[in-house]
């Protein structure tokens, strides 16, 4: 692998621009927690990357694009994965067309892309994987954003889960992303809501857990 070159830092990792054998890559690196005893934190770590690479895994083997896992070190936290080039991030490309066009006009356009979105979130809970982190900054369009080639990334809070609870949380999660990053966008997430309903027989737990939740935060609203 070549020298490595900071893109970007979050809040439980680094981002790396890099190559894997010629090959373009993304080498994510996680921190060490300084609190935490260093046995005790190399294992959580441990633990934490190996179920992101299961959850990149087993999206892949069930329909999901997802970046191509090149390799594991778990000695220094690392996982080196497939770049995907020639991409936005859904929240940009939402972005460029509430801007460029009426509010009418983006509805229809974003419409497609919101059917896209429920029934690959159905394939993840079908498979009984949370993703746990469900943003529009974690969704990537690659190459033309009309051809809807939707690609899932940053799995480093997923899970494996079939209670319809932590569906419901993930569902949460991504509405109030939606609602809160892109104004006037209740009718996509509607859009989302159906296709994944229609997408998943079993839904129907799913959206009842989604309503409790949704309950649940006015309260904590009202509250304060």
């Amino acid at each position: 692998m070549s020298s490595k070159t900071l893109i970007k830092q979050g809040a439980e990792a680094k981002l790396y621009s890099a190559t894997f054998h010629g090959r373009p890559c993304i080498v994510k690196e996680r921190f060490k927690k300084s609190y935490r005893h260093p046995s005790l934190d190399q294992s959580l770590t441990n633990q934490r990357i190996k179920s992101e690479v299961r959850a990149l895994l087993r999206s892949r083997m069930n329909g999901v694009r997802t970046p191509t896992v090149y390799f594991v070190d778990l000695e220094t936290s690392q996982i080196c994965m497939e770049e995907i080039r020639d991409s936005v991030t859904v929240r940009d490309y939402i972005m460029s067309v509430q801007k460029s066009q009426s509010l009418e006009d983006s509805i229809v356009q974003l419409k497609p892309l919101g059917r896209k979105i429920g029934e690959t979130l159905a394939v993840l809970h079908q498979n009984n994987i949370v993703h746990g982190d469900l943003t529009t900054s974690n969704m990537l369009l690659q190459s033309d954003p009309m051809n809807l080639n939707l690609v899932m990334i940053d799995f480093g809070l997923s899970h494996f889960e079939n209670l319809a609870e932590d569906k419901g949380v993930d569902l949460y999660v991504l509405e109030r992303a939606i609602l809160s990053t892109h104004p006037n966008s209740d009718e996509f997430f509607s859009e989302i809501l159906d296709s994944y309903t229609q997408s998943n027989p079993g839904s129907a737990d799913v959206i009842a857990k989604l309503d409790e939740v949704r309950m649940r935060g006015r309260k904590r609203t009202m509250v304060g």
